[in-house]
């Protein structure tokens, strides 16, 4: 990559697609469907794996530093969720790889030798300290290219100790089988990336392997699958208790709303009853005013009627 391509990279990376006004670009978002989520969150295994014996070629889906910035940051200001799809990706990559390491480990249990438990426990021993010797080397290693040379050294002097229980683990192992079959190779598939290792595999072999690009990089998926599993996990917690809490919420104003129905339809009642109570006091009130009337009246007539007949009795 010439050194304008790079500095084109590491703008896209910092600034996203729209940086230069090209709408060209920004024609596909970072939430499309054909955009790879496990390389916006840095982890697809095309890109880690790539220029290694197991380099698995392009990616399928549209892999872009620029979407990559977008989404960064549109991811600060709300949870897109993408670590769902990403984990989902690396799950059925790491089956796969796993799947492939139970297949190696099935053919060479067929093809070598068969040996008793006891030597196998021994043979084992052995893989775990060459296994530690390799890790520890390609640690020394790392740290001295930092410039940390005394850490460095520090660590090469556990190597040493490392090698000296490798060699008394060799000697059990040597003295538990005959000679023609110790010199055989013992294989072993690595745990992490299905490479092969031999029990005779010296330093500079070990430190290749484990401190190599192909089984840092599985290191790298593993981990990050890991931390996808747990952020998920938290996530979905986290969206279960709020929508728990928003159900309780909603139940709750369904009651106060139920409960003030009740306390409306109550004084519409109340009203009611009021209102039939006044209309009868008054329909009462109207019933004795008339029958005092007609009582008045009656007794006009009694007094009118008794005045004529005086009337009479004199003439």
């Amino acid at each position: 990559m010439s050194a304008q391509a790079q500095m084109r990279a590491l703008l896209d990376q910092l600034m996203g697609t729209a940086r230069d006004g090209d709408e060209t670009r920004q024609r596909v978002k970072f939430t499309d469907e054909r955009v790879c989520k496990s390389h916006l969150l840095d982890c697809c295994p095309h890109d880690i794996l790539a220029g290694t014996r197991m380099d698995l070629g392009e990616c399928t889906k549209i892999h872009d530093l620029a979407l990559r910035a977008d989404y960064e940051i549109a991811s600060k200001e709300r949870d897109l969720f993408f670590e769902l799809d990403a984990m989902d990706h690396l799950e059925s990559f790491i089956a796969e790889c796993d799947r492939r390491t139970e297949l190696a480990k099935k053919r060479l249990a067929e093809t070598q030798e068969e040996i008793s438990a006891e030597v196998a426990a021994k043979a084992e021993k052995v893989h775990e300290l060459n296994e530690d010797i390799g890790k520890l080397l390609a640690k020394a290693e790392q740290l001295g290219a930092e410039g940390n040379v005394d850490e460095s050294q520090k660590i090469l002097m556990e190597v040493e100790k490392v090698r000296a229980k490798k060699k008394e683990a060799e000697e059990e192992y040597r003295n538990s089988m005959p000679a023609s079959s110790f010199q055989q190779q013992k294989l072993r598939v690595c745990e992490v990336c299905s490479a092969y290792l031999g029990l005779h595999d010296n330093d500079r072999r070990l430190a290749d392997h484990f401190g190599g690009k192909l089984h840092l990089g599985f290191i790298q998926i593993r981990e990050k699958l890991d931390q996808l599993r747990k952020t998920v996990a938290e996530k979905q917690e986290k969206r279960n208790q709020d929508r728990l809490r928003r159900r309780e919420e909603r139940e709750r104003e369904e009651r106060m709303g139920q409960r003030s129905g009740s306390r409306n339809r109550d004084r519409r009642r109340s009203s009611r009853d009021r209102s039939s109570r006044e209309k009868s006091r008054e329909r009462e009130k109207k019933e004795k005013s008339s029958s005092e009337r007609r009582h008045e009246s009656t007794n006009g007539k009694s007094r009118s009627k008794r005045s004529e007949e005086r009337e009479a009795g004199e003439i």
